[in-house]
């Protein structure tokens, strides 16, 4: 295992076990504990997860909401999360702090990069909450801007899927999964696995990205050894 600092990206919907939106407990803890497996292989982590199981900007933007008020909104929704995950991964004693980018000091750090270096080197997990700051972009674009300034060397996107497919394996019973794509392929085919400006970033800063099955068993260590079932953007 190479990799020293990683950031893990987990979609906000993946938040929501069963139900149709809200935050469910028992997933949650679920996931703390597959971060904890490589929490305890000495990885400084990186978190960001996204907004989408409480508000998603875009569609709020489609109902009327005014758009970048609606991205704000879907920005308190991630810190929601992130507070969620944080109490989590407490209870299981993985040591945290939350950073957000909306200053919001009675509840969590600003983000501040050398901040966060440093809780990184002493072994705490860092969840950025809310996103860039800024309206128009995504948590994954988010995601692939903190891990180019933190130096991590790799993203893995963590969703309900086990990687990318050739179709829909909802549809498609014999949909194939693809192993190994560029980023130019993602980009010219407007593969809907992360925002394109994420991607792009992602390619410019030589970051790979992998996509796995967040609620599979070892499913983050299998990536991390580049085992099991994953897709891997490079």
């Amino acid at each position: 295992m190479i990799h020293k600092r990683i950031l893990l990206k987990i979609s906000g919907e993946s938040l929501m076990g069963t139900s149709n939106y809200g935050i469910d407990v028992s997933t949650i803890n679920k996931i703390s504990n597959e971060i904890k497996k490589i929490y305890k292989l000495k990885y400084q982590i990186c978190l960001i997860i996204g907004g989408g199981n409480i508000f998603r900007g875009i569609k709020g933007a489609s109902e009327g909401i005014d758009r970048s008020t609606s991205d704000y909104m879907g920005m308190l929704a991630t810190v929601m999360n992130a507070l969620s995950l944080q109490s989590s991964l407490e209870k299981i004693k993985v040591p945290t702090r939350v950073q957000s980018a909306i200053s919001m000091s009675q509840i969590a750090e600003s983000y501040i990069r050398r901040r966060a270096l440093r809780h990184l080197e002493k072994n705490r997990i860092v969840i950025f909450a809310a996103g860039t700051g800024n309206p128009f972009f995504s948590t994954d674009t988010a995601a692939t801007l903190r891990a180019s300034e933190l130096d991590c060397s790799l993203i893995i996107k963590a969703t309900k899927v086990n990687g990318i497919y050739d179709s829909d394996p909802n549809i498609n019973p014999k949909a194939k999964l693809i192993k190994n794509i560029s980023y130019n392929d993602v980009i010219n085919k407007d593969l809907k696995v992360m925002d394109l400006t994420a991607v792009s970033l992602a390619k410019e800063t030589k970051i790979p990205i992998f996509v796995t099955n967040i609620f599979k068993n070892n499913s983050l260590i299998s990536v991390l050894k580049e085992k099991g079932d994953y897709s891997k953007i490079s």
